[in-house]
């Protein structure tokens, strides 16, 4: 069977979509693209198992939409799997249209958090074949390819069409062992294309692992605004030695410099301790560069040292807000104190934290914005972080979030092409310019005098250079993004 992985482009004024393997959609005026390893790795399954397939990623091969589209045309695959998000998934409806037009014999199949909150929502609207709810889609489009070809039957977790009706296997279940899964066919899925346009890499070529699916905080059901505790509802990993030894088979086989590894939160405790070891062990701590997800409060000095040791240069961490108030109604498990003492830690042991925070919260005040701000740019000015991202709060569907603002009645709207992040989309205590005014001061922190010199001191090399000028180019990228346009 020929089966497609598609990102058909998504064209807007507003910039470009970042939308593969993301947890929080928006546009972006510079393009960034992160590499997709879930589609990633259904598409080395089927592969696997005989089957031909396309990767057709026309977002990260910059195409214009008519042109992919005479293209999918051209391959006329019988089977497209399109991964969708809350602020698109409209625009996908009319896309699987397209499709019917130019191919009426190809199936199409949604899956991501979005179609997994709402389900029957896409067969209503569009003319989808089928959706795969759960995270674990790579093994599901797997099964479903075996079902179409009567091989298998049909798993838990996926909806279709059955005549008029719309009928689905019950609830997705969480079962598949990742150690089970072979190493990412690369070159089949492009890596290229998603290995330098990325500002989690300093040194290139870069590219992904995930560890493990997808965060280990899960108190209460995790963060209340992750999108991907709708996909991930229990933790799972892939043994420490396996992960070890893919990061050394990128090394050997395609020069990889730099690695980010997409687990929500990265292992800790024994496996971590582990990896480090090998890391170590096997010499790849010399030979490049790793980042990783990692909550704040989760780690001693030791092991933010040991990382280091072991290759780690940066840390991703969310910070969110400066409120305990909101840090303990979005669940985030955290103290304020806890993000300083990790920030210093880590900084102290020679990694790199980067910081991201959320601003527009239904129940913040302007001044709770603010000391938001004063906490991030503290930080800066201090020397214990080193880069931030700020967005919007988006209350996507499936979210507690988004359940409580259904019921407190703070939805400003439910057309879900306004989940961009480009605007508030919850009734909040502050203004709309206040949000966007405050999120801009965050990326202006870049130009503070002591951060620039402190940086600039640190500069050793041409990849020190040309991870500066990029990081310049997104700043001002990202100063347009939350432009207020009066």
């Amino acid at each position: 069977m020929k089966v497609s992985i598609s990102y058909p482009p998504i064209e807007s004024e507003k910039g470009i979509p970042l939308l593969a393997q993301n947890r929080q959609f928006q546009f972006f005026a510079k393009p960034t693209y992160i590499y997709p390893c879930v589609p990633a790795y259904a598409a080395t399954l089927l592969n696997q198992n005989g089957h031909e397939v396309v990767w057709d990623d026309g977002i990260a091969e910059e195409k214009r939409y008519d042109i992919w589209l005479k293209g999918f045309e051209g391959i006329s695959p019988d089977l497209a799997m399109i991964e969708t998000k809350t602020p698109v998934v409209k625009r996908h409806w009319k896309i699987i249209d397209d499709i019917k037009r130019v191919s009426p014999d190809t199936k199409v199949v949604l899956v991501g958090d979005h179609v997994t909150a709402l389900p029957e929502e896409s067969f209503l609207n569009s003319k989808v074949d089928f959706v795969l709810t759960g995270g674990d889609y790579d093994f599901l489009l797997l099964n479903l390819v075996n079902w179409l070809k009567g091989k298998e039957e049909l798993k838990k977790g996926i909806w279709f069409r059955d005549g008029k009706n719309v009928k689905n296997t019950g609830k997705f279940e969480l079962k598949h062992d990742l150690n089970e899964l072979p190493f990412i066919n690369r070159e089949l899925t492009k890596w290229k294309l998603y290995s330098e346009k990325n500002g989690n890499f300093k040194k290139l070529p870069g590219t992904y692992t995930m560890a493990g699916r997808d965060c280990w905080h899960r108190k209460d059901g995790g963060c209340s605004f992750c999108s991907w505790t709708t996909l991930f509802p229990q933790y799972r990993v892939r043994k420490p030695e396996l992960v070890v030894d893919e990061i050394g088979f990128l090394i050997e086989k395609y020069g990889i410099k730099s690695v980010f590894d997409d687990s929500g939160s990265f292992p800790p405790g024994n496996w971590l301790k582990k990896f480090c070891e090998l890391m170590i062990e096997k010499g790849y701590n010399k030979r490049i560069e790793v980042g990783c997800n990692m909550r704040f409060g989760a780690l001693s000095l030791d092991e933010y040292k040991l990382m280091k040791k072991a290759g780690f240069r940066m840390m991703l961490s969310g910070l969110e807000s400066a409120s305990q108030k909101t840090l303990d109604r979005i669940n985030k498990n955290l103290k304020i104190e806890e993000i300083v003492d990790s920030c210093k830690k880590a900084k102290k042991a020679g990694l790199e934290p980067h910081l991201t925070v959320m601003l527009g919260y239904p129940w913040e005040k302007r001044e709770d914005a603010f000391r938001t701000f004063e906490l991030a740019k503290s930080l800066f000015e201090k020397g214990y972080a080193d880069t931030l991202q700020a967005t919007i709060v988006i209350p996507y569907p499936g979210t507690s979030l988004f359940s409580e603002c259904q019921k407190n009645g703070w939805l400003l709207t439910e057309d879900w092409e306004d989940y961009d992040m480009r605007g508030l989309v919850v009734k909040t205590e502050t203004t709309e310019e206040d949000v966007k005014e405050i999120t801009q001061r965050m990326y202006k922190l870049f130009f503070n005098p002591k951060y620039l010199l402190r940086k600039i001191s640190r500069i050793r090399g041409a990849d020190d250079l040309r991870f500066a000028f990029r990081g310049v180019r997104k700043v001002f990228g990202h100063l347009n993004d939350f432009k207020v346009r009066r």
